[in-house]
């Protein structure tokens, strides 16, 4: 025979019970997107594609939450930390997870123990581009200027860290030239200062130069891809040019923290390859000349391991400085 107290205590855990004891299903409010870039770059072009295309599949909003700085190790290091919840995401990039934390020695993340990687996105050659009133016409032209000019030819990228900034180094590398390296927190920083004139040239990742490169902004000399980019097929290739060793590609991933439900990552990996199949998103990628990928998280988690294992020697024989 039950008291009243027992009674009221059993009466109170029936009601409150469900209440604590059940779980919303998965997304039932908002996602973060953290990009480590400042706005107007690739990695921010990219992620707000794939914030609201992936954000109609998953039924909620995805914010973009711009977190630069440190060569994209800012941002990557919040989403290790961050609740293994799935309502914080991180627009991966490969200077934040293979290229920064080799030249900024180390971090306070591991690239492979402290995340999931799901997603490739894109992927996009860099193409170097000028202000149209610098004198170089010609990617043979920029190479000439430089090695006559020792220490005065500047050109900026999104950060020390970049592919980008690799790509520069490795330019004056090969072409036995003394270049300055000028590094902004973002492509986005980076592009205003080289339409202003401020800085004469910039590598930049093509999606995100695309638009000024088609309005006269910025005059494109050479792409770092294998072959002509479709979107921009005037424009030559660096390894046309003679420098083959100056193939070179970004690219650009969702990843989330470590330990974020095995569902919950097979939930977004499964959207994000229905999004990157829309046709808009298509029509985009083609627009801005990036290229879609059809890995699996599996297959993503062993090209980003492979990605850490071919920049990290890169990083150390380039003698390249966090600026």
């Amino acid at each position: 025979m039950f008291s009243r107290r027992t009674f009221v205590a059993s009466a109170f855990s029936a009601i409150a019970l469900p209440a604590h004891s059940q779980t919303a299903p998965w997304p039932n409010k908002p996602i973060r997107l953290v990009v480590p870039y400042a706005p107007g770059g690739t990695t921010d072009v990219v992620a707000r594609v794939i914030a609201e295309y992936l954000g109609k599949r998953l039924g909620q909003n995805i914010i973009v939450d711009n977190k630069p700085g440190k060569g994209a190790m800012v941002g990557t290091a919040m989403v290790a930390k961050a609740p293994p919840d799935g309502y914080t995401l991180l627009m991966s990039v490969i200077s934040g997870l293979t290229i920064s934390p080799t030249l900024y020695g180390g971090g306070d993340f591991d690239p492979m123990a402290d995340f999931i990687h799901i997603s490739i996105a894109s992927t996009n050659p860099s193409v170097l581009v000028v202000n149209p009133a610098f004198e170089a016409k010609t990617f043979k032209d920029y190479v000439d200027y430089a090695k006559a000019n020792p220490g005065k030819l500047a050109y900026a990228t999104s950060g020390a860290g970049s592919s980008n900034h690799l790509l520069g180094v490795r330019l004056a590398q090969v072409i036995s030239a003394e270049m300055v390296h000028v590094p902004y927190r973002g492509a986005g920083p980076a592009m205003v200062d080289t339409i202003a004139g401020n800085v004469p040239s910039m590598f930049d990742s093509l999606p995100s130069a695309a638009p000024h490169i088609k309005a006269g902004k910025v005059r494109a000399l050479a792409v770092s891809s294998n072959q002509r980019n479709p979107a921009f097929p005037d424009v030559p290739t660096m390894k046309e040019a003679g420098y083959p060793d100056l193939i070179s590609y970004s690219w650009f991933g969702i990843s989330v923290p470590a330990k974020t439900p095995a569902p919950i990552v097979d939930r977004i990996a499964t959207e994000m390859q229905a999004v990157l199949k829309e046709p808009a998103v298509v029509k985009r990628w083609e627009e801005i000349g990036a290229e879609p990928s059809t890995m699996t998280p599996a297959e993503v988690t062993r090209f980003v391991q492979e990605e850490i294992d071919k920049w990290t020697p890169v990083v150390k024989s380039s003698g390249a400085k966090p600026d």
